[in-house]
């Protein structure tokens, strides 16, 4: 029997809420994204700019179809997993970030997007954390995601979290950034 799309596979882990502070004091709640959250998606992409859509769809996109809108919010908190960021006194979404494993097992791929306004003030940090935490929990060995070189505020980012970054030998003008999950044991 083949289960609904929009229906996780697995449980809510609402062990992986949290509340946060944000450097500019806003307080926000982090959570594991909820299917009836698709309805929020409108309202926050509103919220980010078009060079920021740009730099992470890497196309200059605005309208969304329902249809993109829900592949980007179906999860199933085992192979695909989103977390989202809310204002704790608005109950605003400010931010997401989407953890896909890959078909082997071993890695996932990471994407992640704040409300523009929002730079600067810690939520990438605190998201791309949660994710780590997250793809760590699942015994994953890397995650790994692609960055337009114009990117820097990301590629930076990715650099001081310790994320190797290099060209993309498949996609010409892009770089990947990955993370090493596992510490490699030492031979005896």
């Amino acid at each position: 029997m083949e289960r609904a799309v929009d229906a996780p596979a697995s449980a809510y882990p609402a062990e992986w809420e949290r509340h946060e502070t944000l450097r500019d004091g806003r307080r926000v709640f982090i959570r594991p994204f909820k299917p009836e959250d698709v309805a929020l998606y409108p309202q926050f992409l509103s919220g980010v700019t078009d060079e920021d859509l740009r730099l992470r769809f890497f196309a200059p996109i605005r309208r969304f179809s329902d249809e993109f809108i829900r592949k980007l919010a179906a999860v199933d908190y085992r192979d695909v997993m989103v977390f989202v960021a809310f204002d704790e006194n608005t109950a605003e979404p400010l931010g997401v970030v989407r953890l896909h494993r890959d078909p082997d097992g071993k890695g996932g791929e990471y994407a992640v997007l704040l409300r523009s306004a929002l730079k600067g003030c810690g939520l990438g940090w605190l998201l791309m954390r949660q994710m780590i935490a997250y793809a760590r929990s699942l015994g994953l060995e890397t995650i790994h995601g692609q960055v337009l070189p114009e990117n820097a505020t990301m590629l930076s980012m990715c650099s001081e979290l310790g994320f190797h970054i290099a060209g993309d030998p498949q996609e010409h003008g892009l770089k990947v950034v990955t993370l090493p999950l596992k510490v490699p044991s030492r031979a005896a």
